[in-house]
């Protein structure tokens, strides 16, 4: 199989924000498949915060992203060629893989898809990682109970989005922090939060969460870090539980992440602050997807997305995460399906 394809590779470690000079396209061949494995045609790639920590060369959860090869992330496509009997031309699938137009990959990498359940591209998002990342944080660590305050920063994400139906679900009070007016509006006039902070407008965010919260904060679904997190922490309750997603308001400091120490809060609330990545729960995967997909079918989860048109543009896509441009999941549609 010859085709034309072209793949993104990361050609240098960004200092600070990334920018073009990190990244290089490259033409490559699209390889023939051999016994057990498929060709994958990208309809959908996702991007996502947590790349920015694999393009640096630091010790973290995971190995970072080698210089010179291919950028991995998660991806909707269809086969397009098969050496396996678990898949025919023409199936949906989505999978770990490369930034390319087409990647040649054992079976086992990727999963069928129903594109009759949901959008293809909804596997990306709320029936996907981050779907999964907000269903697993907000339940098994922030453990949200009726008539709690459950406070979610970076909310208009795609991640945060979820977080707060799924609180409201367990008929909490949920208050998000997002970045614009029309973030806010769309959390609490669509998705029904009962109240939203513009982090960017208010003088001061922990009395303008305290007039908010009343009687204080029992779970704080962290995505942001930095000083929102640090006004946030001021109001916990006795016990208050701490799912910890993500930082992404220090992703692309070069002068360290300095701040008020944390101890003496989480002390003197009792407070539990647990770290989490979803691949911690892959073996539980099908229960939350079964969950998410019923509550979406039932019109109980309502998600949004920013997609981007075209391959090249992949990269800018990937920086507008860090300069709010996105509404929910920030996706780059490559193609439609053939099939």
């Amino acid at each position: 199989m010859t085709k034309e394809n072209q793949q993104i590779v990361l050609a240098k470690r960004p200092e600070g924000m990334p920018t073009h000079e990190n990244f290089t396209y490259e033409d490559v061949e699209i390889k023939s498949p051999q016994k057990g494995e498929v060709v994958v045609r990208s309809l959908y790639i996702s991007v996502d915060p947590y790349m920015r920590g694999r393009m640096s060369d630091q010790k973290s959860y995971t190995q970072p992203f080698p210089l010179n090869e291919t950028i991995n992330g998660t991806v909707v496509g269809e086969v397009v060629e098969s050496e396996d009997n678990h898949f025919s031309v023409g199936d949906k699938v989505t999978g770990f893989l490369g930034w390319r137009y087409y990647n040649t990959v054992p079976a086992s990498q990727v999963r069928q898809i129903d594109g009759e359940q949901a959008p293809l591209s909804a596997y990306l998002g709320v029936l996907g990682m981050t779907g999964l990342t907000a269903y697993f944080g907000l339940l098994d660590i922030g453990e949200p109970k009726d008539g709690e305050t459950v406070v979610v920063s970076g909310a208009a994400g795609a991640v945060g989005m979820i977080v707060g139906q799924i609180a409201k679900l367990k008929g909490a009070d949920v208050v998000g922090i997002a970045g614009s007016d029309e973030k806010v509006n769309y959390i609490t006039e669509e998705l029904g939060f009962d109240a939203g902070i513009n982090y960017k407008t208010v003088d001061d965010i922990q009395e303008a969460l305290s007039g908010l919260c009343p009687n204080g904060v029992d779970v704080y679904f962290d995505n942001v870090g930095g000083e929102i997190s640090d006004a946030v922490l001021n109001l916990l309750n006795s016990f208050a539980r701490i799912p910890l997603c993500g930082a992404i308001s220090s992703y692309n400091r070069t002068d360290g992440d300095l701040g008020p120490r944390v101890q003496t809060k989480l002390l003197k609330s009792r407070a539990k602050l647990q770290a989490f990545i979803v691949g911690d729960y892959a073996d539980r995967f099908g229960e939350g997807v079964q969950d998410l997909a019923k509550w979406l079918s039932e019109g109980n989860l309502k998600y949004e997305e920013t997609i981007t048109d075209g391959f090249e543009n992949i990269p800018d896509a990937f920086f507008g995460l860090f300069q709010g441009k996105n509404l929910g999941k920030q996706l780059v549609k490559i193609a439609d399906p053939k099939y």
